[in-house]
């Protein structure tokens, strides 16, 4: 009979996320996540079974938080066009304060590992389509309420927020300080 396990999946999972998200996939060693979890080699790849398999979980965990939290904002009752900009500028302060300056897990993933890793890039679709779909949803929502011109292409503009929210987490990760974020965000909702 093995012995129990001494941690919690589920934390080691919130752990390996912090520490890839802060390092990147191929920067992060099997050495740090054990140093970071807390626990041995053997556990790491007996709950886990590789770097790679828990990369993943840890990307899924990412996904599911900070997706989740974007469109929880972009749902808030209010006029359309001032939950964007309020989300936006919380996006932008978020990183900004972020002492790591460590964006977005999912662009920066984009960005590592491109092409090279299919499942991790199945991953980065799913989190950047449901964020999509979630400024289309709220464009609609402004175009029936008349804030937004009922005959601007509302997939077209949920592609632009979303590739806004993707050049704005780049920015902030060597930005000085929020003005040329605040500039993008006001630009983006004068366009709308």
């Amino acid at each position: 009979m093995g012995r129990p396990k001494q941690f919690d999946p589920d934390v080691a999972v919130d752990q390996a996320m912090d520490v890839f998200w802060r390092k990147g996939y191929g920067a992060t060693t099997p050495q740090d996540l054990v140093d970071a979890l807390g626990i041995g080699k053997g556990s790491l790849y007996n709950t886990f079974g590789s770097k790679h398999a828990l990369f993943e979980a840890a990307l899924g965990r990412y996904r599911d938080s900070q997706a989740a939290a974007l469109i929880e904002m972009l749902e808030e009752p209010g006029p359309v066009k001032d939950r964007l900009r309020g989300a936006l500028r919380l996006l932008a302060e978020l990183d900004l304060a972020d002492p790591d300056r460590r964006g977005c897990m999912a662009v920066n993933t984009a960005a590592e590992l491109g092409r090279a890793d299919e499942s991790a890039a199945r991953l980065v679709r799913r989190m950047l389509d449901r964020t999509e779909d979630a400024f289309r949803a709220l464009i609609e929502e402004g175009q029936r309420g008349g804030e937004i011109a009922a005959d601007r292409d509302a997939h077209a503009l949920g592609s632009l927020l979303l590739n806004t929210v993707v050049g704005m987490r780049l920015i902030a990760r060597v930005a000085d300080g929020p003005d040329r974020l605040d500039r993008v965000i006001d630009a983006v909702i004068d366009s709308l």
